[in-house]
């Protein structure tokens, strides 16, 4: 779905491989128009690295190293030519997905990390009109999308996530501008320990 006057995820290209981020994909591009094969393969092995670091939890995988190169030839559209250190003609295998099963209940289909409670939110706002207790009502539900996804483990939680999913969710009704949206900040650690100190000086 396009939504017009927004730069959000969904409406950019869709990345190959989503886990790594659109600036991993930056770096593949980069890669694949770099003059020469040495110059290629260099910045590949940096690439790799880098995707390592972003995907910890492949190492605890068998041949995670295989699993990272096959990863990059299919982000590189492949299209990128350089001295592969493994074989990577089997790497669109990992693109095959199993057919999806059909969930119970209604034909509405939100992300399950976000649950019942915010989809009947998400359909609230859509007709909501403007003014304090929907600005109050968008203040709650982009708070607690962002918990929901941290509590699902779902990587890196960027507050961009949050506003491409709460724009895509109200078909474009709200539009966050996160360069003045304020998340909660998270309690800090301790906090407890401080309330238990202030009694025990009283």
């Amino acid at each position: 779905m396009e939504i017009k006057g927004l730069d959000y995820n969904t409406q950019r290209e869709k990345l190959v491989m989503s886990e790594y981020g659109r600036e991993i994909q930056k770096m593949v591009d980069v890669a694949v128009a770099l003059p020469t094969k040495s110059e290629r393969t260099r910045c590949a092995r940096t690439i790799i690295r880098q995707m390592e670091n972003k995907n910890p939890m492949l190492r605890t995988t068998p041949n995670y190293e295989q699993t990272l190169w096959d990863h990059l030839y299919l982000m590189s559209h492949k299209q990128l030519d350089i001295d592969w250190p493994y074989d990577v003609g089997e790497a669109e295998k990992i693109l095959t997905k199993p057919q999806p099963m059909k969930l119970p209940g209604d034909n509405k289909s939100y992300s399950r990390h976000y649950g019942r409670l915010l989809s009947n939110i998400f359909e609230r706002l859509k007709t909501m009109p403007a003014g304090a207790a929907r600005d109050e009502l968008v203040r709650y539900t982009a708070n607690q999308m962002k918990r929901d996804l941290a509590a699902w483990g779902h990587g890196t939680i960027d507050d961009e996530k949050v506003a491409d999913d709460l724009a895509y969710y109200t078909d474009g009704a709200i539009k966050i501008d996160l360069s003045t949206f304020r998340f909660d900040r998270k309690q800090p650690a301790g906090g407890n320990d401080n309330r238990r100190n202030k009694r025990k000086r009283g």
